[in-house]
């Protein structure tokens, strides 16, 4: 495991095996929206240069050029964007996950703040074919009291051929 300085990344490979632990805890929250961290998407655009926020409302975008609920980024073209995506944490993130990794095969990057759900289908579907950085620690979303109640990852969607 490598703990890159600058950004608190780490990058694991994926294990051929799993460990059965019994989970006697389920995290609920009220809201299926997390505000990115100022400090997280810094580093990420000093890196990527981000053109798009997909999953964004006026007050919360982090680019220029962003899709609200209202225009529903599911049903945007992101090709040819550098997009920054922070989806809404429901039972929709599966949805926004094949929507970045089909906008990749098409010519955008997509790079994903998700929670680490390593358990879930979307995570096996989609996350596993990019390159996922786990983030050490727990964030604290903006706007939160407390940092979240699973552990988050970066998972980043190349174009064909920049992989």
């Amino acid at each position: 495991m490598t703990v890159l300085p600058s950004t608190g990344f780490q990058n694991r490979a994926v294990s051929r095996f799993s460990l059965s632990i019994p989970q006697n805890v389920h995290f609920m929250s009220t809201t299926c929206e997390w505000s990115t961290p100022a400090w997280l998407f810094e580093a990420l655009d000093k890196e990527f240069g981000f053109t798009l926020d997909p999953c964004a409302t006026h007050t919360n975008a982090k680019c220029p050029y962003h899709f609200t609920i209202k225009e529903d980024g599911l049903k945007q073209h992101w090709a040819r964007n550098t997009v920054f995506m922070n989806p809404p944490y429901g039972r929709s993130i599966a949805q926004w996950m094949r929507k970045a990794h089909d906008s990749a095969k098409q010519g955008a990057t997509v790079v994903c703040l998700v929670p680490a759900r390593t358990d879930t289908k979307w995570w096996h579907q989609f996350a596993v074919k990019g390159e996922i950085r786990f983030l050490k620690g727990r964030i604290k979303f903006d706007g939160g009291r407390h940092s979240a109640p699973f552990p988050s990852a970066v998972v980043v969607f190349r174009p064909l051929g920049l992989q």
